[in-house]
């Protein structure tokens, strides 16, 4: 069964079940997998004819999906993929406490054939936090799923943000670059850590006001929160983030205190969207290129903003420096 002389015990299992490497590896961490009869390490280099024995937990029966009639807004739609402008407070996929009023759950009810994506995940190529707004693309065929997948890993994908942030970057454009990792306490929180897995976010400031700056922000890797960790990471978190939020308005002193209190108050929720997105169909390989813009339930943070200072506020407002640098 080996296609080496030589392979990884991890390597192997995952090749051959169709797991992810980490999963392997907890199968032989959890001295589920015998080689010639003896447990083994993930690292063991197998020999071609050596016998492999896998203990399989049991699993649960996969949960049906729900239909659930929940309006979406397809701004795009084919055969193969399609393109939807979710709305903050919607989540993407079911999940603990989120089984049937998703995104996924949407699109069964609108008789929606999807294809690709792991157990429960039907269609999704990437995600958006719940309280992010913005631009997603769902896979219909298993095809399109597989060669978008591979498109976002080699960052043949442009995802572009509009985000608010609190105080002000150094320079107009900024490249973070470091690794996010789940929290060693807080496990649905996510963090900087040496040991995390590589992050890259590419930040151009577009219109700076005394007490924040409007965004454009560019995912060169897609880690779970990766916009929000690294602009907290940076000083500069996300205006109305409940979990990075770096003390919110409070982090602002002075006269422009005031201000930063109204803005706060007018954000309901993460001033974060996905503004646009770009890519070469996987089937049809015609470039694609979707935009949407500032949310509603963030105009008024934003115009307040705007009209603090008039010479910053009218570029943002009319929502022209998003889209002015095409370099990708």
């Amino acid at each position: 069964m080996l296609s080496e002389a030589t392979e990884r015990l991890d390597r192997f299992l995952a090749d051959q079940l169709g797991l992810s490497r980490t999963q392997a590896a907890r199968l032989v961490g959890q001295k589920r997998v015998q080689v010639e009869g003896e447990t083994a390490r993930a690292s063991r280099c197998l020999v071609r004819g050596e016998e492999v024995a896998v203990d399989l937990p049991e699993q649960d029966p996969p949960r049906a999906i729900t239909p659930h009639d929940i309006p979406l807004d397809i701004v795009y739609e084919d055969e193969y993929l399609l393109v939807l402008d979710k709305p903050a407070g919607l989540v993407v996929h079911p999940a603990p406490g989120h089984w049937d009023d998703t995104i996924v759950n949407a699109l069964a009810a609108r008789g929606t054939s999807l294809g690709g994506g792991v157990e429960g995940r039907p269609g999704i190529v990437h995600r958006l936090d719940r309280d992010t707004s913005g631009l997603l693309i769902v896979a219909r065929t298993d095809t399109a799923h597989r060669r978008l997948s591979a498109a976002l890993a080699a960052r043949r994908v442009r995802r572009r943000y509009a985000a608010l942030s609190w105080g002000h970057f150094d320079s107009q454009r900024v490249t973070i670059e470091a690794p996010v990792g789940r929290h060693p306490v807080d496990r649905k929180r996510m963090t900087v850590r040496a040991d995390g897995r590589t992050a890259h976010t590419t930040v151009q400031v577009i219109a700076r006001w005394e007490v924040a700056e409007l965004l454009r922000v560019d995912l060169r890797t897609g880690r779970t929160h990766q916009i929000r960790v690294h602009l907290a990471h940076a000083g500069h978190p996300v205006v109305g983030d409940p979990t990075y939020h770096g003390g919110g308005s409070r982090r602002i002193s002075g006269a422009g205190r005031p201000l930063a209190d109204q803005i706060e108050r007018l954000t309901p929720r993460q001033a974060l969207h996905a503004a646009e997105l770009a890519f070469v169909h996987p089937m049809t390989k015609i470039p694609l290129r979707f935009r949407s813009e500032w949310p509603p339930d963030l105009g008024p943070a934003l115009e307040t903003l705007a009209t603090s200072d008039r010479v910053a506020g009218q570029e943002a407002l009319t929502y022209l420096g998003f889209f002015a640098d095409d370099d990708g």
